[in-house]
């Protein structure tokens, strides 16, 4: 249905992350591979973790949800923008001071488990299965809508996903920390361009964002029925009312409200393809104000992308008659996939090639997250598992290749159960289906590894007993809810469900406190802590007080040595 210049611009951009990966040198040992060699700057590093954490519920879902529920999508955006608060205030500078290659590194080494390393790698490998699957979703979306065709015999849904996953796949695999890096950097700062020109063009044609929300809360919010013709959407806050754009609870009431928020709050401070990102960072103090940079480039991003919600719901229904192609994507003027809403303003605006710029766009999200994903998972089973525990003699070059085929084999995975997903499927009960899954990533992250994690980082009494069951208990307790929440029939009861954060992470933190004061902390607690929590002139002391215990010991050594002679 497009031209072919949507197609070739956006076969530029793309190339323009090919070449940023192909001109970076890659080195062989794995500190190069999984971790830039610890020598990523501040403003490359921000870049690089918008790249990663701005993936298809941001660039996509978030102007979804938005459009299709008004207000109510906005939690979103700000959850998402929110969790780098905590990121911030308790995460960034201890864990880059303490260092290692993951999260489930960092926690076997800080309590002395291998026990605790391969739950956590458990863990982290559903967490991310999780967060990969939408991405898929999310590539699958845009093929279709920008390319129209698939490959192969293949549907243009199979064909985005399995075409962006390959690619993505291969670049990680061989690019590395670094390579992935650089790409996230440049496919960031494309991203953000083509959100800015498609906010700067339909401002620039007189849309202005007070008068549309209060235009669209004139008259009840309605989107497309499974039956055909569109159907209202009820308050939740006020079941006897129908939903306005303008006003809290198209799809949350308020319980809904505020556990999505907590849910994405917490769950960013447990995703590990973003934590990850802090080890690569040269000391604790550039990890943290990498942080501030994030935050501010988080509030920018995720406003515009509320605001273009809000201009595809009042722009489209307009725009049918002199668009004859926008009839085949909406019902009555709405668009039945909501993560269609940027990409049709762009070819509203800007024909093909604005297509072309905001798909573009949508596929550099994906595969800019895939990266980090595809990371996250080599760094896990490549580094925590072979090295660990399959092959501890590895060599370098054997432990690289290792993670090269992990990320394949989990590439493998997340696009399977992609191809098995269809947008329409959960259409009538979801905002954005590609956001809503999301946040079940955030929710099994915020509930099994964010409480562990922020307990090992300010409590010196964790042990590894409690890691391993706080994890357990807040991954089972997640899923277990957030399954029943898919069957709930609606009310508070699903809201609760669905976002099952509010309640597993507590409980997780209880279980970890519960069994930490049964059990022993590890021996070496203070030493972790000052690596953590001391300041450099604590650290230098620290430094210069064990070298002269060791001095004294090989003194005392050689003393007696001399009198054993004598």
């Amino acid at each position: 249905m497009n031209g072919s210049s949507a197609l070739t611009l956006a076969g530029v951009l793309v190339l323009l992350t090919v070449v940023a990966v192909v001109i970076r040198p890659r080195g062989a040992s794995t500190v190069d591979f999984y971790l830039a060699g610890q020598r990523v700057g501040v403003a490359t590093n921000a870049w690089a973790i918008c790249g990663d954490y701005f993936s298809a519920a941001s660039f996509l879902g978030v102007a979804a949800a938005v459009y299709a529920t008004g207000l109510d999508g906005a939690w979103y955006a700000v959850g998402f923008a929110a969790g780098f608060v905590p990121v911030l205030l308790f995460v960034a500078a201890p864990l880059r001071r303490f260092g290692e290659f993951s999260i489930p590194d960092f926690l076997g080494r800080r309590l002395g488990s291998e026990k605790v390393r391969l739950v956590a790698v458990g863990v982290v490998q559903v967490v991310i299965l999780s967060y990969l699957v939408p991405q898929a979703v999310g590539s699958g979306i845009t093929w279709e809508l920008l390319v129209g065709s698939g490959l192969l015999g293949l549907s243009p849904y199979a064909t985005g996903i399995l075409v962006s996953t390959a690619v993505v796949a291969g670049l990680v695999a061989f690019g590395g920390m670094r390579g992935t890096t650089w790409t996230q950097a440049v496919q960031f700062l494309l991203l953000l361009g083509a959100l800015v020109w498609l906010a700067a063009t339909v401002v620039g044609e007189g849309f202005h964002y007070g008068d549309a929300v209060a235009d669209l809360s004139r008259a009840p919010l309605e989107n497309p029925a499974p039956d055909g013709g569109l159907t209202s959407e009820q308050n939740a806050l006020h079941p006897e009312e129908p939903a306005i754009f303008g006003q809290p609870g198209a799809r949350y009431g308020g319980l809904g409200q505020f556990a999505l928020i907590v849910t994405l709050a917490l769950g960013t401070a447990g995703l590990p393809h973003v934590m990850n990102r802090y080890f690569t960072s040269p000391t604790g103090a550039a990890a943290r104000t990498t942080t501030v940079w994030v935050l501010c480039l988080a509030g920018i991003f995720y406003s515009l992308a509320v605001m273009l919600g809000t201009a595809a719901r009042e722009i489209v229904p307009t725009a049918v008659d002199d668009h004859p192609w926008l009839a085949d994507l909406t019902v009555d003027g709405v668009l039945q996939v909501p993560e269609h809403a940027l990409p049709v303003l762009g070819r509203i605006y800007g024909g093909d090639a604005g297509l072309g710029v905001v798909a573009a766009g949508a596929l550099i999200a994906v595969m800019s997250t895939i990266a980090g994903l595809l990371l996250a998972a080599a760094a896990s089973w490549g580094h925590d598992v072979y090295e660990r525990h399959i092959n501890p003699r590895a060599t370098q070059r054997q432990a690289v290749l290792a993670g090269r085929v992990t990320t394949l084999v989990t590439a493998c995975a997340a696009a399977g159960l992609g191809l098995a997903l269809r947008p329409e499927t959960f259409a009538t009960a979801t905002a954005s289906i590609v956001a809503t899954m999301v946040t079940w990533a955030f929710a099994i992250a915020g509930s099994a590894l964010t409480p562990v994690f922020l307990l090992t980082i300010w409590w010196r009494r964790t042990t590894a007993a409690a890691a391993v069951a706080g994890m357990a208990t807040g991954m089972l307790v997640a899923v277990a809810m957030f399954t029943a929440g898919l069957f709930a029939a609606g009310g508070l009861l699903r809201e609760a469900l669905v976002t099952p954060t509010l309640v597993a992470a507590p409980l997780a933190a209880a279980v970890t406190v519960l069994v930490s004061l049964r059990t022993t902390a590890p021996a070496d607690v203070e030493k972790s802590w000052l690596i953590m929590h001391g300041t450099a002139a604590d650290r230098h002391a620290e430094r210069l007080a064990q070298l002269v215990l060791d001095e004294n010991r090989r003194r005392r050594a050689g003393r007696r040595a001399r009198r054993a002679r004598g």
